[in-house]
């Protein structure tokens, strides 16, 4: 049985949990607080702090864990990703102070006097800005890095952002987007308890659940009667997975049945666009799995 670590809290602790049981992996623990779990029977939970999460993988305590790919990058471990699993986005930029006048980080250090740097991801930071070439000296931060150029620790920071509307409240401004991150399965680099095949095969199998979740969000099942003489302006409305299901309605004389996948965002237009050509029945239903 693979152990799969997961985070203890906050709101990726609650997507995550949302995800496992959607795939029919229920967390089973024996309370709020168990450090412990069942998934569905078929895999083991163990539940740490997500920024603890690339440590227990890539040391063998964990096959398999879920956490930010911001906290991957920032332990510096050699862990392999097998699933964005669509949530927790943000984005780890550079930002200076409105008055400072920088809009490139070319202008940072630019008269060869390392500039301070604040950030709660000090290793991601250095290695970005040894890259580019700028002199910095980086200032690690437990937390609300967007104070530091206002208490005078540091002139730029580097910190996490979803909307920008934090640093703008501190009179910050973006200057260039350093990582994008989300949820990730990952595993140790080469897959948990490397040359085991039945652990591989778990492995998988839990690839497969989970990303058979995560396609179906989002994603809508429609079905309709249409005039068999207007297929192929339906197929032009629904392109569908692979184009559109055509049955043959049991006495359905000039009708025929259509099934298609179609994005939630669309399923008010492709109504408006198969009533206009004659559609009758329509039934749009959500999608629990998709498997391609």
């Amino acid at each position: 049985m693979l152990r799969i670590a997961l985070p203890n809290k906050g709101r990726l602790s609650e997507e995550t949990r949302t995800l496992f049981n959607d795939a029919g992996l229920e967390v089973r623990a024996a309370g709020e607080r168990a450090l412990t779990a069942s998934l569905g029977g078929e895999f083991e939970a163990i539940f740490v702090r997500a920024q603890d999460i690339p440590e227990f993988v890539a040391d063998g305590a964990a096959d398999a864990g879920v956490t930010g790919w911001d906290l991957v990058n920032e332990s510096g471990r050699a862990l392999t990703e097998h699933l964005d699993l669509g949530f927790g986005r943000c984005r780890l930029v550079v930002a200076a102070k409105d008055d400072s006048g920088i809009t490139s980080v070319s202008q940072i250090g630019e008269n060869g006097q390392p500039v301070r740097v604040a950030s709660v991801f000090p290793r991601i930071t250095a290695r970005f800005f040894a890259e580019r070439g700028r002199p910095v000296e980086v200032v690690p931060v437990s937390g609300a890095a967007e104070i530091a150029p206002h208490l005078g620790i540091a002139d730029i920071v580097v910190d996490l952002t979803s909307t920008g509307s934090t640093l703008k409240m501190n009179g910050l401004h973006e200057v260039e987007t350093v990582l994008e991150s989300s949820a990730r399965l990952v595993t140790a680099a080469g897959g948990p308890r490397s040359g085991n095949a039945e652990a591989a095969a778990q492995l998988e199998e839990l690839v497969t659940a989970l990303g058979s979740v995560i396609r179906a969000r989002g994603q809508r099942y429609l079905m309709a009667n249409v005039p068999r003489s207007v297929l192929e302006q339906v197929k032009r409305v629904l392109p569908g997975l692979n184009g559109p299901t055509v049955v043959d309605i049991m006495n359905g004389g000039t009708y025929v049945a259509v099934h298609a996948v179609v994005p939630a965002k669309m399923v008010y237009r492709v109504i408006s666009q198969l009533r206009a050509l004659g559609a009758e029945g329509l039934l749009v239903t959500r999608i629990e799995r998709l498997v391609p």
